[in-house]
């Protein structure tokens, strides 16, 4: 595997993982099984039918819990101790099976790009089960589930364009979350400050 597809590779673990982890350790692992991608050493682990079954039964758990509003704020909570070592460890087995300074460069860069990629993905649902409605909640996972699901396409059908698009929506991560989180401080200051109701009301 050349340069260019090692970082690709990385890149989309550590970016997916953010998203739908179990999605891409699945369909990766698929992808490697059939021999529609050459795996590095350090990823065919992927390919193990244990590792595809867990994978894949975590993967319909979370796609059922995705879609309900305020279960799926409970999920990436907990998630944030999953997705990013997580996402570490993938892009660090993308460059290789044995430690060295590129794979543990590879897991430090990896495992930024998750932490990124999940607290724009939690911040964002969690400012969207604000609203009662629960349309827009399943519109947000539907729409994450094509990210994953395309992004895995990209990356293997046109590597420098993922490249591009990944830039281009870190770029908008960057300046969008402080405002996310400005707008969840403000809700919950008006909730806390929101007036008990009279006894016998």
């Amino acid at each position: 595997m050349d340069t260019l597809h090692t970082v690709v590779l990385a890149s989309l673990l550590a970016w997916a993982s953010g998203i739908r982890l179990y999605f891409v350790v699945c369909a990766v692992g698929l992808l490697g099984y059939y021999d529609y991608i050459e795996l590095p050493p350090g990823l065919k682990v992927l390919e193990h039918p244990w590792v595809m079954g867990a994978a894949g039964f975590m993967l319909a758990m979370e796609f059922l819990v995705d879609k309900v509003p305020g279960l799926d704020t409970l999920w990436d909570a907990v998630h944030t101790f999953v997705r990013i070592p997580a996402g570490a460890l993938l892009a660090a087995g993308a460059t290789g099976d044995t430690l060295t300074a590129l794979t543990v460069a590879a897991g430090l860069v990896g495992g930024t790009i998750t932490a990124g990629t999940h607290f724009a993905k939690s911040g964002s649902r969690a400012a969207i089960n604000t609203s009662p409605e629960p349309f827009s909640n399943w519109g947000a996972s539907f729409t994450e589930d094509v990210m994953a699901a395309g992004g895995i396409w990209l990356a293997l059908m046109h590597p420098v364009v993922f490249l591009v698009a990944l830039a281009i929506f870190f770029a908008l991560a960057i300046w969008l979350l402080p405002k996310i989180w400005r707008g969840l401080r403000g809700i919950l200051r008006a909730i806390q400050h929101r007036p008990s109701p009279e006894p016998g009301t």
